[in-house]
């Protein structure tokens, strides 16, 4: 039978087989995927035993001394490797496929350095909701001299969405990791411009009704969970919600998605009683006057129906296919919501002006890259 991602008993496996402890000599010992020296953002489960996302979009960050530190995965049920983006001190990232249990991440010098893992892509058409997980990133730890982290009060954005959200397509014309790139996505290039912290959690197919690949559900039972059985971090402390849901909808009647959309903003509030909820037209139009009227009959001063009209263009090469932006796309997408997100916050940028940045400018000369430095290398 196969096995569970990060269960206590294929962990013990891993590490007796895989990390040897640490030794008189002094050899680093491993720290545990739950030890607070490594920061997490986005929907992760956290134990002693691994840490795993099935979210494109995801990241993790954490300081070490010395020349190299290991990352540690249990891939025992793994069937579509994730890929992942790994930059060392805001270096050039290095793009890896999870597809071993033991990643060296090198370092020039002694330190201390920073290192942040980002999760590229989790293919969305193999189980990654019911374990065992056939894709997702399950950390179960990192063998390194690690430091503590610094602790920073961030705005705190999340982006719920489906395979656009994702990222799906962002690079290229086919529906594969390779063309996938959930940190070229709008929701990514918002976060790092507003310098905040970021919950990007899109699923390839879903909708307010319509249920996702990979096993995934509807939005409205996905919300709150990071996979099936695993509860998720709530958005009480979230000062922004960006909703983009309604696009794999298309086929269902107007009543039965209005029902259904006012439901999902309904729980969303529920679950983020003070966020600002961002209701965006789907960037096909897809249900738009019935997203426009639920929030109407809402009430809520705090919801906002966003009209996306005009803001990509297929002629200009925003989209890769018909319905996916392009990286392109997505740069554009970030733009206009870093002026509505940040419109908010007007007397705490000109009191702070580093908390809010233009996106690279060299990603205006280079329109197809999402976001500047650092750069990347192949697939390893």
């Amino acid at each position: 039978m196969r096995r569970t991602l990060a269960t206590a008993a294929t962990v013990a496996g891993l590490l007796a087989g895989a990390v040897p402890p640490a030794l008189a000599s002094g050899a680093p010992a491993v720290v545990r995927s739950d030890d607070r020296r490594i920061a997490y953002e986005g929907h992760w489960s956290r134990t002693a035993e691994a840490a795993v996302t099935v979210n494109s979009g995801s990241r993790l960050r954490f300081r070490f001394t010395g020349p190299s530190v290991h990352a540690l995965f249990d891939v025992s049920s793994v069937t579509v490797p994730a890929q992942i983006h790994v930059s060392v001190d805001g270096g050039p990232e290095q793009l890896h496929s999870v597809d071993r249990t033991d990643l060296a991440i090198t370092a020039a010098g002694g330190g201390p350095h920073s290192v942040e893992i980002s999760v590229k892509d989790v293919f969305s058409r193999v189980n990654r909701w019911v374990p065992p997980l056939e894709t997702g990133v399950a950390l179960t730890g990192i063998r390194g001299h690690l430091l503590p982290q610094p602790r920073l009060k961030k705005r705190e954005l999340a982006f719920y969405g489906d395979s656009i959200t994702q990222g799906v397509m962002a690079l290229c014309e086919v529906n594969t990791s390779d063309c996938a790139d959930g940190t070229a996505a709008y929701p990514t290039l918002v976060a790092d411009a507003l310098h905040a912290s970021l919950t990007q959690v899109g699923f390839g197919r879903q909708g307010v009704i319509q249920t996702g690949n990979g096993g995934v559900p509807a939005a409205s039972d996905a919300y709150g969970w990071n996979y099936a059985g695993s509860r998720a971090d709530s958005d009480r402390r979230a000062d922004v919600i960006v909703v983009n849901q309604g696009t794999n909808d298309a086929t269902f009647g107007s009543a039965e998605f209005r029902a259904a959309y006012r439901a999902y903003l309904t729980r969303l509030r529920a679950g983020a009683p003070h966020a600002r909820i961002l209701a965006l037209r789907p960037f096909d139009g897809s249900h738009a006057a019935d997203i426009a009227a639920v929030v109407d009959e809402l009430v809520d001063r705090r919801v906002e129906f966003v009209d996306t009209t005009g803001w990509l263009d297929a002629t200009r090469g925003d989209f890769n296919g018909t319905v996916h932006p392009s990286a392109q796309g997505h740069r554009r997408v970030a733009e206009r919501l870093i002026g509505l997100i940040a419109k908010q916050h007007t007397e705490t940028t000109r009191q702070h002006p580093e908390t809010t940045r233009q996106l690279p400018e060299a990603s205006k000369q280079h329109p197809e890259s999402s976001k500047q430095a650092p750069e990347r290398s192949p697939l390893t």
